[in-house]
């Protein structure tokens, strides 16, 4: 990586108490590295794993860990380092700071400067496996990426308490590189992307329906991260409890029916569009008026297909830049790349269901597959996924761009 990335960056680098604040010390040297000016706020657990001493020699410049210093609050010195801050760090960011943040409470130095600041807000989640997992934590998170905050992972492995699993802090060096990929250049400035996401479910009878365990989250990361890259991104969503990302023009619909006719509505305005929902092949061939009752015998249900809108669109003449999702549990390449095949697609993200990962999961592995090539991206959390494929899609399809143009 270039060291003038970040040049001139202004990083209020704000560490929360956890085992991983030692990484924030090679994270402070690295981000210099990468030109940025660095400012650190400890949180007064955080100063009972690293010591100030530390990051103001690393930084060059004096760390604050409480909000009533009056040597600095004579000059208003929390107002004063949210006017400085160009961009908004939290590495490690622990559960009690991230559900701090969700509820806007500004009781101590680092959140009232993030209540206080402008600047872009990025988190690096870092805690034990089940409190990630916990449904607090996630519904906190996603209120947090819901008002446009990056969530910067969290990784997948070994932690200190002899435990595996995701939650684990990103290497400083993913910190910087995901920063870098924010403040560089953005690989889809003013490209027009159309993102769908979500289950998709087909009414048996006014109470019942037919569905599937897709929860959005891989979709909504992909339309996040399009979003950061500049592109005008519009996100057809099927029935989940997710926030929208900012900057991303959401339209809700419950059937395959409903999403075939809200993406072909926007095909025609779309660069790119990527196929992430999980669409039902099938859906009950009549529905029933009332609620079905028991009749102390089996019931049987005729089921009609479901429109293929990716088959659908690849066979267009003119068709936008074409990715789908396959998620499979078993032979996953060979039936991914018949799906890119069959379905004339220029990449499609191969996942494996069924194993813990995918379906029901805050992080996922993919296979990407397209047809002079293949990546394999490694199990993570779903947005750093969503990035990477992001940076994939936009490279091949630039590749494209040069081609058509010879």
């Amino acid at each position: 990586m270039s060291a003038a990335v970040l040049a001139n960056l202004r990083v209020l680098l704000g560490v929360s108490g956890g085992i991983a604040a030692y990484k924030a010390a090679e994270l402070t040297r690295r981000l210099r590295e990468a030109g940025a000016d660095v400012q650190v706020v400890l949180t007064a657990n955080a100063t009972r794993f690293v010591t100030p001493l530390t990051f103001q020699a690393l930084s060059a410049h004096p760390v604050r860990s409480g909000l009533w210093d009056d040597a600095a609050e004579a000059a208003m010195g929390h107002l004063e380092l949210a006017r400085w801050a160009q961009r908004i760090v939290i590495a490690p960011a622990s559960a009690d700071v991230i559900a701090r943040l969700a509820h806007g409470l500004a009781d101590d130095l680092l959140t009232t400067l993030c209540l206080a600041s402008a600047a872009p807000l990025a988190l690096a989640p870092a805690m034990n496996v089940r409190m990630w997992s916990h449904a607090a934590t996630q519904a906190n998170v996603a209120t947090l990426s819901g008002r446009g905050v990056t969530i910067l992972g969290p990784g997948d492995g070994a932690m200190a308490e002899a435990e595996s699993g995701p939650g684990r802090l990103l290497e400083p060096h993913q910190i910087v590189a995901a920063l870098a990929a924010l403040h560089g250049p953005k690989l889809l400035d003013g490209v027009r992307v159309l993102v769908s996401a979500g289950p998709t479910y087909e009414d048996i009878d006014p109470v019942r329906f037919i569905g599937n365990r897709s929860s959005g989250k891989m979709g909504f990361a992909v339309a996040q991260a399009a979003a950061e890259h500049g592109a005008h991104v519009q996100l057809v969503a099927g029935p989940v409890h997710l926030p929208t990302p900012a900057g991303v023009t959401r339209t809700d619909v419950r059937s395959a029916r409903e999403m075939r006719e809200a993406v072909m509505r926007q095909i025609p305005q779309s660069d790119i569009f990527i196929s992430a929902a999980a669409v039902g092949d099938y859906r009950p061939a009549d529905i029933a008026a009332h609620k079905i009752k028991k009749q102390g015998r089996a019931l049987q249900l005729d089921l009609a297909e479901n429109p293929d809108i990716l088959a659908e669109i690849g066979m267009l003449k003119k068709k936008p830049f074409l990715v789908g999702f396959a998620a499979e549990t078993q032979e996953l390449e060979q039936y991914a790349r018949g799906k890119l095949e069959r379905k004339k697609l220029d990449l499609i993200a191969a996942n494996r269901v069924g194993t813990g990962c995918g379906f029901d999961s805050c992080d996922n592995e993919l296979l990407l597959l397209w047809p002079a090539g293949r990546e394999q991206l490694e199990r993570a959390d779903k947005h750093e996924l969503a990035r990477r494929l992001i940076a994939r899609v936009a490279a091949l399809r630039s590749g494209a761009k040069k081609r058509a143009s010879r």
